[in-house]
């Protein structure tokens, strides 16, 4: 309990228990001491306290006062930051009547701080690009970094091991090493919708989750599929503009994740597993066939994307229908313009349908940049 909640009695009481417990073995000394000071500046607080009402009431019972002028309190209005102006539904409502309008002004009328430069989204419109990214599973594990430009990405094409040296031995050789680049060059991915005029009428986040629902998914799908293409066009064999993946061929079958895993490097700490929903149900046909009460995916997480063919469709020899690996430490994306989707609206081109254009972009570069984080599992 607080002291200021105790009363003099309660206080008083403590104060002789805390000379009582001076002379227990393996007391705190200092604590004790602390918290009796502590009571008696209480108590000696409440005395001037009393002391001064005392007076007062003296002082008032003879007379003595003066007159005081009532003073109305002004409310003080806070002035909002950009960040939670950005949460609100003002501001969602402006943003959704620019992007129909091109007219940023109302947007910017509501912006505190630094209403001249870019605009930035609404965070209910963040949260739904952000969103998409994971509901596509393997794009919300890559790693992004915001870099205007090209980038090139170093990594470890070849280095000699360490050396455990013996005082008075021979000393060591120098390290070789051998460095490569991976070049990240964005590019725009774009996805294009026809909307009617009546859902040009709705207002506010209706509009916005109507829109940028199927954008941002979209999207975020396709960047999946490029990011895996990649992937599946590396060799075993880094190069000194490559990284090199395990290559593993084999079907849909006990063992085969184990032996793509084993061609992994120490940095793929936490691979999952990405393929087609039709392998992935021949994985189960397999370990159902014979009753093995084991997993076939070892305990990993599997994503699904029906890029990578399905191992039950006419596949050439060679073809990977699987991909193993840790998208969080092989691969990168990087946006130069930020991971906000721009939109372009166009409600000219098919005005005589009652149709809307719109047009989502988003600019992003996408890298495998390190060695034998990934493998390939192929026919």
């Amino acid at each position: 309990m607080e002291l200021k909640n105790m009363t003099a009695e309660e206080l008083l009481e403590r104060r002789s228990a805390i000379a009582g417990e001076l002379d227990d073995e393996g007391a705190d000394l200092d604590a004790l001491e602390a918290e009796a000071r502590s009571i008696n500046e209480e108590l000696e607080a409440r005395r001037a306290a009393e002391a001064q009402k005392a007076e007062i009431r003296e002082e008032v019972a003879n007379g003595a006062g003066k007159t005081t002028e009532t003073i109305e309190p002004i409310e003080e209005r806070k002035v909002m930051t950009n960040e939670e102006i950005r949460s609100t539904h003002e501001y969602n409502v402006a943003w959704a009547n620019y992007i129909k309008t091109e007219d940023d002004r109302e947007v910017r009328a509501l912006l505190t701080e630094n209403g001249s430069g870019d605009l930035p989204v609404p965070t209910y419109v963040q949260d739904r690009i952000r969103t998409a990214w994971q509901r596509n599973g393997v794009m919300d594990l890559v790693r992004k970094v915001y870099i205007k430009g090209n980038l090139k990405y170093g990594f470890e094409l070849s280095a000699t091991a360490a050396t455990v040296h013996t005082e008075g031995t021979s000393a060591i050789a120098e390290e070789s090493l051998e460095l490569g680049a991976v070049s990240i060059i964005p590019a725009s991915i774009k996805k294009f919708i026809r909307i009617s005029d009546e859902a040009l009428d709705l207002g506010g986040e209706a509009f916005l989750d109507y829109i940028y629902d199927e954008l941002a998914y979209q999207i975020a799908k396709k960047a999946q599929q490029e990011l895996l293409s990649k992937i599946t066009a590396l060799t075993a064999s880094a190069a000194t503009n490559a990284v090199g993946v395990g290559v593993v061929a084999g079907t849909p079958s006990l063992g085969v994740i184990a032996q793509a895993l084993g061609t992994l490097s120490d940095e793929a700490v936490n691979p999952v597993i990405v393929m087609n929903k039709g392998t992935w149900a021949q994985f189960k046909a397999a370990q159902y066939a014979g009753s093995y009460a084991i997993d076939p995916f070892e305990g990993l997480d599997v994503h699904f994307d029906s890029s990578l063919s399905a191992y039950t469709s006419s596949l050439a020899t060679g073809t990977a229908w699987c991909v193993v690996g840790d998208f969080g430490a092989g691969a990168l994306a990087n946006f130069p313009n930020g991971d906000e989707i721009r939109i372009k609206f166009d409600d000219l081109t098919y005005a005589e349908n009652d149709l809307v254009k719109i047009v989502g972009r988003e600019y992003v570069g996408l890298g495998v940049v390190a060695d034998h984080c990934f493998a390939k599992i192929t026919k």
